[in-house]
């Protein structure tokens, strides 16, 4: 007898369901997809901002270093470097960065190609020029490659004199409210053996409006190893008592 798939029972089961239930959980993935995006876009600015204290953090780190540096090489030698070395002639040859290098680093070796007797950018002393520690800069720069923005705060009544090596005693005001080491903000960026500073009309430049390198301020190493945030907004009276090391003007740290 012949059987027909209309009628039989036994084949009630092969005639195609509505596809409501593929439907149903397409909508499903596409709405998982959504509370994926929207939570992705919620946590950005979250990761964003802990990126951004991380290379701050880091920026601290960079400048306790080298402010570390700078007491080591005073230890050993009886004083703080001179803001920059000169020849005979009166001819700039290297910055203070590149004598506290030797306290800086281990790479005995690699300071020993250096040619104090002549200029840092002499060709002698290209490869150190371009191998620039990675203390010397923050990781927030955008600043071009082998530069820094760490500046000295460097004049005849700053913390590193230009010309001749500061001895600790002549730093009278207490080195805790002295400036040693100030992150500028990028335009003043300089080679990182250039013998260039910062002179108290560049960290007096310092305003809201300059590119700073982290947001509404800047980091900076004190006399005592110490490291601070300094407000793009703090006062040029308060900055003048920062740069002084022997002004009697100490301002509070309310002031900055």
């Amino acid at each position: 007898m012949s059987r027909t798939v209309d009628h039989d029972p036994e084949f009630a089961g092969a005639v195609p369901k509505p596809a409501g239930g593929a439907r149903f959980g397409c909508i499903e993935g596409l709405v998982c997809l959504g509370l994926i995006l929207l939570l992705a876009a919620l946590l950005l600015p979250a990761t964003r901002s802990a990126r951004g204290a991380a290379r701050r953090a880091q920026c601290v780190t960079n400048l306790k270093q080298i402010a570390l540096a700078l007491r080591n090489y005073a230890d050993a030698e009886g004083a703080f470097p001179p803001a920059c070395t000169f020849d005979a002639d009166g001819r700039r040859l290297h910055s203070w960065r590149t004598l506290i290098w030797p306290y800086l680093n281990d790479h005995d070796a690699f300071y020993a190609t250096v040619d104090l007797s002549k200029p840092w950018d002499d060709p002698v002393n290209r490869k150190a020029a371009e191998n620039m520690p990675s203390t010397y800069r923050c990781p927030s720069s955008k600043a071009p490659r082998n530069t820094t923005a760490y500046l000295a705060s460097a004049g005849p009544s700053a913390f590193l004199d230009p010309e001749k090596p500061r001895r600790l005693a002549e730093i009278t005001d207490g080195t805790d409210a002295t400036l040693a080491v100030i992150e500028a903000d990028e335009g003043h960026a300089v080679p990182w053996m250039a013998p260039i500073d910062a002179d108290e009309t560049t960290i007096l430049s310092i305003t809201p409006d300059s590119t700073l390198v982290h947001p509404v301020g800047v980091n900076a190493a004190f006399g005592d190893g110490s490291v601070k945030f300094l407000k793009a907004t703090v006062s040029r009276q308060a900055l003048r008592g920062l740069i002084s090391i022997a002004g009697k003007d100490d301002p509070s740290s309310d002031a900055y």
